[in-house]
């Protein structure tokens, strides 16, 4: 019994792949039509693809054209081919602006991008161009049902475009460039106010500061001590129990011992 199952099964796969090679070789285009739908609908997107290929120009205008370029943005998306998914995506909601799959094809249009964004520490052009799609479509549905989706989608890309910001000014802190690092820091967060590296940012720029102050010459000491001493103010005040309250209380400790000098 198994033989013949493995026999069915090996003939209904030949069969498959014959009429796929004959669809690929045929000049019917209505012939390769129906051999697209098939690959589509059995999961072969590679296979539709190649086809969807062959014969997008000779259905432009027609009545089944609407569907077959649905599949075909749908075949890119499935692959991963998010470049030329989204491409198509937006050629189809531009062209049919009254389908019941319009919103749906705005929406992974603009979604395509998104997966296009590469990590954080990498050249976020793409990631910009996302966020400047998603909320394109978030303006223009905000009554979609793919709408929290599309916001969930953009806060983490902006997320992933503030993470870059903050890693490229802490990087000034890194490299012991403190007077740098301060106004990178500074920028950031006048940048970014609401950015959930705040805390991080002001920590940074409170160890900055203080480590500018600490070796600081002596005509310079007492300006950069209290400058030192306003950063961790700030931070204390936005966040009273941080992670960083340990090391920020050894800082402080040290900046009032050391101003002690200058009240005599």
């Amino acid at each position: 019994m198994k033989k013949i199952v493995s026999l069915i099964i090996l003939v209904v796969l030949f069969s498959s792949c014959n009429e796929y090679q004959k669809a690929l070789k045929s000049e019917d285009v209505a012939l390769k039509y129906d051999a697209s739908v098939k690959m589509y609908e059995k999961g072969k997107y590679d296979k539709a693809i190649r086809l969807f290929e062959q014969i997008a120009p000779s259905y432009k205008g027609k009545p089944q054209a609407e569907n077959l370029f649905y599949m075909f943005s749908q075949a890119y998306y499935k692959t991963k081919q998010y470049y030329l998914a989204g491409y198509q995506f937006e050629s189809f909601a531009s062209s049919y602006p009254k389908s019941e799959k319009h919103e749906e094809a705005a929406f992974l249009g603009a979604k395509c991008y998104s997966m296009l964004s590469p990590v954080y520490s990498l050249d976020q052009a793409d990631t910009d161009k996302a966020v400047d799609k998603l909320q394109n479509f978030i303006d223009s549905y905000p009554n979609s049902t793919y709408l929290a989706e599309a916001n969930t989608v953009v806060k983490s890309l902006r997320n992933k475009i503030e993470k870059k910001a903050f890693e490229n000014a802490k990087q000034y802190n890194t490299i012991s460039d403190y007077k740098s690092a301060q106004i990178a820091l500074d920028n950031f967060i006048s940048d970014y106010p609401g950015t959930p590296f705040k805390e991080d940012a002001l920590f940074y720029k409170l160890d900055s500061a203080y480590q500018l102050a600490i070796n600081s010459v002596p005509e310079k000491m007492e300006e950069r001590l209290n400058t030192a001493k306003a950063a961790y103010n700030n931070f204390t005040k936005f966040s009273s129990d941080s992670k960083y309250k340990e090391k920020a209380s050894g800082m402080i400790a040290k900046i009032d011992k050391d101003l002690q000098q200058f009240s005599k």
